[in-house]
């Protein structure tokens, strides 16, 4: 991403935005990384813009869905007693299966797999009836064919600040 549109020769192209990320905004990325409170001036003096610019460049990522900033909570202090990771098998058509586990309540993650499971699914519910109740709710989408449940017992990393390529 250029400040005015064009194409940086050293920049990558976001798949699902179109848009350019250059050295200046794979920067401003890694510094929201660090701190997602961080201040448009303080990331503007670590990159070397004014604070406008800061501001302009998040908004452009905001608005292309390269970046969200949002608050990680720790849902055990929220209330919810379980997490999980359900793997799951399918057969027909991927995408919709996913899509339709992806639009199940209690459910925060979807991703499409190669190995052992087509699909890993991660919940978070406030107790063992409430998993029971997702659980029962992925297992009855068209194209499901099996489950395995992976119980959280212990969190010993999370992180979302891998940088960028």
């Amino acid at each position: 991403m250029t400040d005015h549109g064009g194409t940086a020769p050293a920049g990558r192209r976001h798949a699902a935005s179109g848009i350019v990320l250059d050295a200046t905004a794979k920067r401003i990325i890694e510094q929201l990384q660090q701190d997602g409170r961080r201040s448009y001036a303080a990331i503007g003096k670590a990159v070397g813009l004014s604070e406008a610019a800061v501001r302009q460049r998040v908004q452009r990522l905001l608005e292309a869905g390269v970046v969200q900033v949002v608050g990680v909570t720790d849902p055990m202090m929220l209330g919810f007693s379980r997490q999980a990771m359900i793997g799951v098998r399918t057969d027909g058509d991927l995408t919709a299966v996913a899509d339709r586990i992806s639009d199940l309540d209690g459910v925060d993650y979807v991703v499409v797999t190669a190995g052992s499971f087509d699909v890993l699914v991660e919940v978070v519910a406030a107790d063992d009836d409430e998993l029971l109740k997702i659980l029962g709710a992925v297992r009855a989408v068209p194209g499901v064919t099996g489950t395995e449940t992976f119980l959280y017992l212990k969190l010993h990393k999370q992180t979302y600040a891998w940088g960028t390529r």
